[in-house]
C-alpha cells in the first residue's frame, strides 16, 4: 500500500486529548476501509499560525504517517474536512516513513537541551543599563546618603 504523511491543524480551544481523538478517528476509518494503519503519530503542540484561519491565531499541530489505499485516504480527507475542529489538513504521498522524529520535534528537543548560558553580570542599576531615554547622561554626582552630622548643619555649614 502507498505511504502518506498527513499534517492536520486543529482549533486552539480544544485539548490535546481531543486532538488525539481525531487521530484515533482517522485510525478507525483506515482500518475499516482497507486495513490501513497509522505508522507514525507526532503531536507538535499548540503553535502560532502565520495568519488567521477561521478566526484562530493558534492551532494544535499533528503529524500522521499513514499506510493505506488511495480510496481509504479520500474518505479520511473527507472526514477531516467535515470535522469542525480541524482547521486545515495536508496529505502528501511519500516513499518511506522516517522513524526518526520530524524536524519540528528535533528542533524543540534541541532547544530544551540547550540552556541559556551565563551572559555576564547584569548592570548595576536601573539607569546604568545604557538606556538614556533620548537624554544625554550628565556627570552630576548621584544622590548618596550623607552622614547625620552633615544633615544637621545648615546650608552654610552652620547649625
Amino acid at each position: 500500500m502507498p505511504l502518506y504523511e498527513c499534517v492536520l491543524l486543529a482549533r486552539s480551544d480544544i485539548t490535546q486529548a481531543q486532538v488525539e481523538a481525531i487521530a484515533d478517528q482517522v485510525q478507525a476509518t483506515l482500518t475499516e476501509m482497507s486495513g490501513g494503519e497509522i505508522k507514525k503519530r507526532e503531536y507538535w503542540g499548540l503553535r502560532g499560525l502565520a495568519y488567521r484561519i477561521k478566526k484562530n491565531r493558534k492551532a494544535h499541530y499533528m503529524l500522521l504517517g499513514l499506510d493505506s489505499t488511495p480510496t481509504a485516504l479520500l474518505e479520511v480527507e473527507r472526514q477531516l474536512g467535515l470535522n469542525e475542529d480541524v482547521l486545515r489538513s495536508l496529505t502528501l504521498r511519500i516513499e518511506a516513513i522516517d522513524d526518526a522524529p520530524s524536524a519540528i520535534l528535533a528542533r524543540r528537543s534541541d532547544d530544551r537541551e540547550r540552556e541559556r548560558g551565563f551572559r555576564g553580570p547584569r548592570p548595576a542599576g536601573r539607569f546604568s543599563s545604557g538606556r538614556t531615554g533620548g537624554r544625554e547622561r550628565d556627570d552630576r554626582e548621584e544622590f548618596r546618603a550623607r552622614p547625620r552630622d552633615e544633615l544637621d548643619m545648615g546650608p552654610g555649614g552652620e547649625e
